[in-house]
C-alpha cells in the first residue's frame, strides 16, 4: 500500500471521549429510533436535493423549507406539473424553494444546475442529497445493455456527476455534508432486483471512501439505507420492467419463467410512511458537524443490514486504524 501522510485531521478527531469509548457511533445512531420527536432547525442551511418531482425528494424538499432551509429543489424535464405545484406551495406558505432543472444524466445540466444554486445561495450548497434513482426488475441475465447502462448512469454516475459539480466550493468552502440516499438492497440481496441492488452496492463504496478522502476538508458523507417505502419508485420500476421484458426473448428469459411471470407486478412498503426518510436526513443535517454517522438505516420494521454495516465498521478500523489513513478512517467511524 502506498504510504501516505494525511493532512491536518478536521473537527471529527477533537470530540472530546470518541477515541477513549472505542465505541462505533456510527453504528449506534443507525440504530436509534425512526420517529423524530422534535423538528430540528434547518435555518440557514442550504440543501440541494435531486430527484424532486415524487417520492423522497419531493417530500424532503418542502420538510426542509417547512424547517427553515433554502432549498434547491432539482428534477428533469421541465417545465412540469410537479414543479408548478411545488412552486404554487412555495409561495403560498413563504417557502425558500428554488426550482432547478437537473438531469443527473447530463454533464451540461449538472454543471449548469449547481452553478445556478451556488450563485442564488451566494457561495458553496451546505448539503448536497443524491436522491435520483431508477429501477428494473428481473434476473440479471435479463437485464440488457440499454437497461444496466440507464440504471447505471442514474445510480451511480449521476451522484459521482452531482459530487464533482459541487465538492470544489465545498472545499473552499471547508464545510459540506453529502448525503447519498442507497437502499438496505445496497447491504443486502434479494433475488430479481436486476441491477438496482448493484447499483446501490456502488453508491454505498462510493460514500465510504469519498467520507475519508474528504475528513481534512472538513466533508461529511451519510449513506441513509431505507426499506421499502410505498414510492413512486415501485410503479416507475414496473414499467421499466415491462418495457425490458417487451425487448427480451427466450434467449435469456426462458431460464426464469416464474420470476419473469412476476415483472411489472411488484409493490413495496406496505403502510409505511415514506416521511420517515425526510425526517432522518433532517436530523443528520441538524447533527454537530464531525457527529454524523457514516450511514443511516431508516425503516419501522427490519434493518438486516446493521449487522453487516457494524461488521464493516470495525474491519476497516481494524484493517487501516494504524496505517497512514488510520486518522481518516477513526474520523468517519467516530472511533
Amino acid at each position: 500500500m502506498t504510504q501516505i501522510t494525511p493532512a491536518k485531521i478536521n473537527r471529527r478527531t477533537l470530540l472530546a471521549g470518541a477515541a477513549a469509548t472505542g465505541v462505533l457511533v456510527a453504528t449506534a445512531a443507525a440504530a436509534h429510533d425512526d420517529v423524530m420527536t422534535a423538528a430540528p432547525d434547518l435555518s440557514g442551511k442550504s440543501v440541494l436535493i435531486t430527484g424532486c418531482s415524487t417520492g423522497f425528494g419531493r417530500l424532503a424538499a418542502e420538510h426542509f423549507a417547512r424547517q427553515g432551509a433554502k432549498v434547491f429543489a432539482t428534477m428533469r424535464g421541465l417545465p412540469r406539473a410537479e414543479a408548478t405545484q411545488l412552486a404554487g406551495i412555495a409561495a403560498s406558505d413563504d417557502l425558500d424553494i428554488h426550482i432547478i432543472e437537473i438531469d443527473v444524466l447530463s454533464d451540461e445540466q449538472v454543471a449548469a444546475g449547481v452553478a445556478r444554486a451556488e450563485e442564488i445561495n451566494g457561495g458553496a450548497i451546505d448539503v448536497l442529497i443524491n436522491n435520483a434513482g431508477i429501477s428494473f426488475g428481473g434476473p440479471v441475465e435479463i437485464q440488457d445493455m440499454e437497461a444496466t447502462q440507464l440504471t447505471f448512469d442514474t445510480n451511480v454516475f449521476g451522484p459521482q456527476r452531482m459530487i464533482r459539480a459541487a465538492l470544489p466550493a465545498m472545499r473552499a468552502a471547508k464545510s459540506g455534508l453529502i448525503i447519498n440516499i442507497t437502499s438496505q438492497l445496497g447491504r443486502v440481496i434479494a433475488p430479481s432486483y436486476g441491477m438496482y441492488s448493484p447499483t446501490k452496492f456502488a453508491l454505498e463504496a462510493l460514500s465510504e471512501g469519498l467520507a475519508y478522502e474528504l475528513v481534512p476538508h472538513g466533508i461529511e458523507v451519510c449513506a441513509v439505507e431505507p426499506g421499502g417505502y410505498p414510492t413512486m419508485i415501485w410503479s416507475n420500476a414496473n414499467t421499466n420492467s415491462v418495457a425490458l421484458l417487451e425487448r427480451s426473448d427466450d434467449t435469456h428469459t426462458s431460464g426464469y419463467p416464474a420470476l419473469v411471470s412476476r415483472l411489472g407486478q411488484r409493490t413495496g412498503g406496505g403502510s409505511t410512511d415514506p416521511m420517515d426518510v425526510p425526517r432522518a436526513m433532517s436530523e443528520i443535517i441538524a447533527m454537530p458537524a464531525g457527529t454524523r454517522p457514516l450511514r443511516r438505516a431508516v425503516h419501522p420494521g427490519g434493518k438486516p443490514q446493521l449487522a453487516i454495516n457494524e461488521l464493516t465498521a470495525q474491519v476497516q478500523v481494524g484493517w487501516l486504524g494504524e496505517t497512514p489513513y488510520g486518522p481518516w478512517i477513526k474520523a468517519v467511524h467516530n472511533v
